[in-house]
């Protein structure tokens, strides 16, 4: 198949778009993230997209599941609604930072230097056990911290393709002493519109294929609470080692691109 056309629409094409949000939305709700590291390389691994085209229809699917995310986690208090979207706006910002930085900057090196930051979340993660009392007070001070982590998030993501719940989970763990579900629901909240964002300019390009997207988004909706409600029978530490686990397979494939980067 070329990688350039359009895949068949068939039954196949169905099952995989149907499956592939299932998957995602589980991880989406359960991890607060966006499932784009899931979309995007079983997108391309079966129904065989391009790369850039698999980027902008899984975008466009993380915006529904995102919004339901958000609605499973504020039915317990768990986002922290002013402070989501501080961090959307320096996402926003920052991706288009990220975007003029790409050519300019060794993608090898990068994907190395986010392969040894995961490295140091992984290991953090076996240490520091949040507590789900604990709540993100918005100050002065943690609202420029804020605008900060999502400017950061938004260039690594214009960089490097990630999606801002690998960044942004941790880092108001680590960083802000946030609980866990807070953490993932905010994550989730920063997503739609940095999401939305992403894909008018995609659409533009025509980066995204719609029937895949609308399929992948609407089976992770079904999904996305189930894995939200995991989340809150999940003892905290079992928690961030499952999150650990997930990271490690971000980080095994960041490596491989790296590796591969390098051989070119």
């Amino acid at each position: 198949m070329n990688a350039s056309a359009p895949p068949r629409r068939g039954a196949r094409f169905v099952f995989a778009c149907v499956g592939i949000g299932l998957l995602a939305g589980l991880l989406s709700g359960l991890f607060g993230v966006g499932g784009g590291t899931v979309i995007v390389p079983l997108l391309v691994l079966l129904l065989g997209f391009d790369q850039r085209r698999a980027a902008g229809t899984s975008l466009a699917a993380i915006v529904p599941t995102a919004a339901v995310g958000v609605i499973s986690y504020a039915v317990s208090g768990s986002v922290a609604w002013i402070p989501a979207l501080i961090l959307a706006a320096g996402a926003v910002i920052g991706a288009q930072v990220g975007t003029w930085l790409l050519p300019r900057m060794s993608q090898t090196a990068l994907r190395w230097a986010f392969v040894a930051f995961l490295v140091g979340v992984i290991v953090s993660l076996f240490f520091v056990i949040p507590s789900r009392e604990a709540t993100l007070e918005l100050t002065w001070l943690t609202g420029a911290g804020l605008a900060a982590l999502g400017l950061i998030t938004g260039v690594l993501a214009g960089l490097l393709g990630v999606g801002g719940g690998i960044i942004v989970v941790p880092a108001l763990l680590l960083l802000f002493g946030t609980s866990d579900l807070e953490a993932k629901g905010t994550s989730l909240l920063m997503m739609i519109p940095t999401a939305i964002s992403g894909t008018i300019g995609n659409l533009r390009r025509r980066n995204v294929d719609l029937a895949a997207a609308g399929l992948v988004g609407l089976a992770a909706c079904t999904t996305t609470a189930v894995g939200a409600w995991l989340a809150t029978i999940v003892d905290p530490f079992v928690g961030n080692i499952l999150f650990a686990a997930f990271l490690v397979f971000i980080a095994v494939q960041m490596a491989i691109k790296a590796v591969r980067g390098r051989k070119r």
